[in-house]
């Protein structure tokens, strides 16, 4: 069953939340990052991208980059920015965009159950990737940024959880995207052990974001039972921070893809193959798809509507009738030669809160060729996938509004 465990949070004093908390490690490149720290001196990139800090030519990977967190972590502390709580809690964390909210629960979620599939996944990771966490996780000792996990909504939650919210807020602030974040904490012991206990009723909770952060989190709880002789099991480390979040809240949005060549093809020999799997017809305006089988496609200067809907009436498998597994069986693999998106470097990826304007920004700079917009998966699809241990290709969903790094601190010890 379901764990969600209290903890001792190094948290932002109130007055600090809101220059403390940063955007995802992932969400943002290296240059897109030092822009974005220029005046915050207390923002977590500074701990999650602390390549912000150094020279730019040092290879991102290196060891000194992950120290430089380490560094810009105990410094937060020792400045008195980041405090612990002095007793285990639980937390709730609300996100407002738009006129949409989202209420989610603050804790620790078990690796053994991620392990043991209570935690299941839906996509698969990329290795480099999750290697890059394994080492930010070993040098600074820490889970900074949560995992996004859902689960199927239980009113008795939604009743405690509006009993927290309906007091002040322990910090509130709204990002420079206009998102608002505000936080509580839950104390009472009794409210506690009631939301644990409704948690053990639950079979399974899903991972709706952080693939790879899970996964760094079990291999380094791994290494520190291995390296610990009086391993007993309920230490710090066998625990790895998440937000638990009802799934009739969230949202997902298109994750689209971008790619670099033709793969050896002229455009007419590139359109020519299309014609084997899908219809399509240009566009005078960007095409932001409106339904499931369709596509849209930028290329050379002008927009095209893309159709697989022929190709769709075929497929039963809930995997393979994704939109993007649509895409990458029937033209990237086949067409443009991209036979694992998780490794190749011809293809790269973009959430759709940059907007189509972001797709057309790249291939018109001469970096990409070619870029695809998305139709994104259900809730429906993603939990049902999950349930049958199936798992999404990779890059398959795109959460808004995303998480805050830096809010809530879990140490391994």
């Amino acid at each position: 069953m379901a764990t969600i465990r209290p903890f001792k949070a190094f948290r932002p004093k109130s007055e600090f939340a809101g220059e403390v908390a940063a955007r995802p490690y992932d969400v943002l490149n290296s240059d897109e990052a030092r822009e974005e720290v220029k005046g915050h001196p207390l923002s977590f990139l500074h701990v999650g991208k602390p390549e912000v800090d150094l020279d730019p030519q040092i290879n991102i990977h290196d060891r000194q980059v992950y120290e430089k967190g380490k560094e810009n972590l105990q410094k937060l502390i020792s400045q008195g920015i980041l405090i612990e709580d002095s007793t285990p809690s639980l937390y709730v964390y609300a996100q407002t965009m738009g006129n949409h909210t989202q209420y989610g629960l603050v804790g620790c979620a078990s690796v053994e159950e991620y392990s043991n599939h209570i935690i299941k996944e839906h996509e698969f990771t990329r290795k480099d990737k999750e290697a890059d966490r394994c080492r930010h996780v070993r040098v600074t000792n820490s889970h900074s940024g949560p995992i996004f996990l859902t689960y199927r909504d239980h009113a008795d939650i939604n009743i405690i959880v509006a009993g927290v919210t309906n007091q002040p807020p322990e910090n509130d602030h709204i990002a420079l995207d206009g998102v608002q974040h505000r936080c509580w904490i839950i104390k009472e012991k009794a409210t506690i052990e009631r939301i644990t206990a409704i948690f053990r009723t639950k079979p399974n909770v899903c991972i709706a974001d952080g693939q790879h952060r899970s996964a760094a989190a079990a291999t380094n709880s791994r290494e520190r039972a291995k390296e610990n002789p009086h391993h007993r099991g309920d230490e710090e480390y066998n625990y790895f921070l998440a937000v638990y979040f009802p799934s009739n809240q969230l949202r997902i949005m298109d994750y689209n893809r971008i790619v670099k060549e033709l793969n050896g093809m002229s455009k007419e020999e590139f359109l020519s193959r299309l014609q084997e799997h899908f219809s399509f017809a240009k566009s005078s305006v960007p095409v932001k798809p409106a339904k499931k089988g369709d596509f849209g496609m930028y290329l050379d200067a002008a927009w095209y509507t893309l159709s697989a809907g022929h190709t769709l009436r075929n497929i039963t498998d809930s995997v393979l009738r994704l939109d993007v597994s649509i895409l990458q069986n029937y033209l990237l693999d086949p067409i443009l030669g991209i036979k694992d998106p998780r490794v190749d470097k011809r293809i790269d990826f973009v959430g759709g809160i940059r907007g189509l304007g972001e797709l057309e920004r790249r291939v018109n700079s001469g970096e990409m060729k070619v870029a695809f917009s998305m139709y994104p998966p259900s809730l429906d699809e993603l939990m049902a996938i999950a349930d049958d241990g199936k798992v999404m290709p990779p890059k398959s969903t795109w959460f808004e509004p995303k998480l805050r790094d830096g809010l809530f601190v879990h140490f391994l010890d």
